[in-house]
């Protein structure tokens, strides 16, 4: 039974780390402001 506490804690610890990285990732993308598209003209011309 300890050990699977064990795994558990670790595996929840890990499930924590991804959850706050993914968060801080979004959060970075998102301040560097709004994402504009390629103007249309320049991709038709050659």
């Amino acid at each position: 039974m300890n050990q699977a506490k064990t795994i558990a804690i670790i595996t929840g610890g890990i499930s924590l780390l991804l959850a706050i990285g993914y968060l801080i990732l979004v959060q970075l993308l998102d301040f560097r402001g709004e994402m504009i598209p390629a103007p249309i003209f320049e991709m038709i011309l050659p």
